[in-house]
């Protein structure tokens, strides 16, 4: 689920199969059925993958992991995630002659503000990497990281930014009417998490109602691993928001980005993020962004070129921005223009993928 899941089904869907043959390892909760860009089903294994750190289970997970690929003798290992490029940076200490790529989609230590479990999650970080281990950041701003937190030396980092194709709407839209959304909204993809911070958002729509009254906000991602969902709905009540906020559970992709297109524009309050797809997605969809000013966040988002971008703890700037791009068309529509002229300029799978396939034949 989420960006890990779409980065691979972007990618794999859009490398050329004829050239690189990709065999993926997943949890089992995880999706399957991936395609490459022959049609053809992609080879799976499974292994019972945690989110946290479980070590009886990880070690099982190594073990079955590193039978795998002395079985397979891949050329490359590429691990994704957090925990996926710990697994990948194991393989690669018994794996000494393949480069093992690391793409961690945000670091597992940005996720808690508990600063001796981020101590403790970036010495795992460095201790873990080897002579093999390349860090394939996502973002420049996890590019950074990689280089002033984790320790990389500058010749083993590289960047590909996600990226996806340019988006082509379905023609029936009509199972969209199925939420009863309003004629003017704004929206947001993302779990009620520690990450995502939903509670910052509800708290602008709080203020944002006393000048538009009407302010309606979307939030879809709702029901996954999402822990602070009922702290989310306690919220709404005690605020008197059950009119102003529509909660989406997970939905198919094609009526996420509908009701994206169909926005006034898009809003993050993540604390912190790899590159996200949804604001990507929303880039190619020409929608403005109002967006925390946060690692993968800024990378997208150039204040007052597509959209703003704003310090968590400016509530009251969020509150005026917000305000200002619902109501004034022509400052949107210019956004708008820029987010999908800054979409093709760098974040365009098709013109980007060829990157890729030259990092994974000749290597770093």
């Amino acid at each position: 689920m989420g960006g890990v899941d779409t980065s691979l089904r972007m990618i794999i869907g859009q490398i050329d199969a004829s050239k690189t043959e990709n065999i993926i390892i997943h949890g089992v909760k995880d999706n399957g059925n991936f395609i490459d860009s022959q049609g053809n089903s992609v080879r799976e294994y499974l292994l019972p993958i945690e989110r946290d750190i479980h070590p009886f289970k990880d070690l099982k997970c190594l073990i079955k992991a590193l039978l795998i690929v002395r079985k397979e003798k891949p050329d490359i290992i590429h691990g994704h995630s957090a925990k996926g490029g710990l697994i990948a940076n194991f393989l690669g200490y018994f794996l000494k002659s393949k480069p093992v790529y690391h793409t961690p989609q945000a670091y597992s230590y940005l996720s808690t503000s508990n600063k001796l479990k981020k101590q403790l999650f970036i010495f795992i970080e460095r201790v873990m990497k080897n002579r093999n281990s390349i860090l394939l950041a996502c973002s420049e701003s996890e590019l950074k990281r990689g280089l002033v937190e984790v320790k990389y030396p500058k010749e083993k980092v590289l960047l590909f930014n996600n990226c996806i194709n340019e988006i082509q709407l379905a023609q029936d839209n009509s199972s969209i009417n199925n939420f009863y959304l309003p004629e003017n909204y704004i929206c947001t993809v993302g779990r009620p998490s520690y990450q995502k911070n939903i509670e910052l958002m509800i708290e602008i729509i709080k203020e944002v109602k006393i000048s538009i009254p009407d302010i309606h906000l979307v939030v879809m991602g709702v029901g996954v691993v999402s822990p602070n969902t009922e702290n989310v709905k306690r919220l709404i009540s005690e605020y008197n928001l059950d009119g102003n906020i529509t909660l989406i559970d997970w939905i198919e992709r094609d009526k996420i980005l509908e009701i994206v297109s169909k926005s006034k524009f898009y809003i993050s309050t993540a604390r912190y993020e790899g590159l996200p797809y949804a604001i990507i997605e929303s880039l190619a969809l020409k929608k403005a962004i109002i967006a925390t000013n946060c690692d993968g966040n800024r990378d997208l988002v150039i204040d007052e070129f597509n959209g703003y971008l704003i310090d968590a703890e400016r509530i009251d700037l969020f509150v005026d921005k917000c305000i200002k791009l619902y109501v004034n068309d022509e400052i949107r529509n210019g956004f708008e223009k820029n987010s999908f002229s800054y979409f093709k300029e760098k974040f365009d799978l098709k013109v980007n993928i060829y990157s890729l396939e030259k990092i994974y034949i000749n290597g770093i």
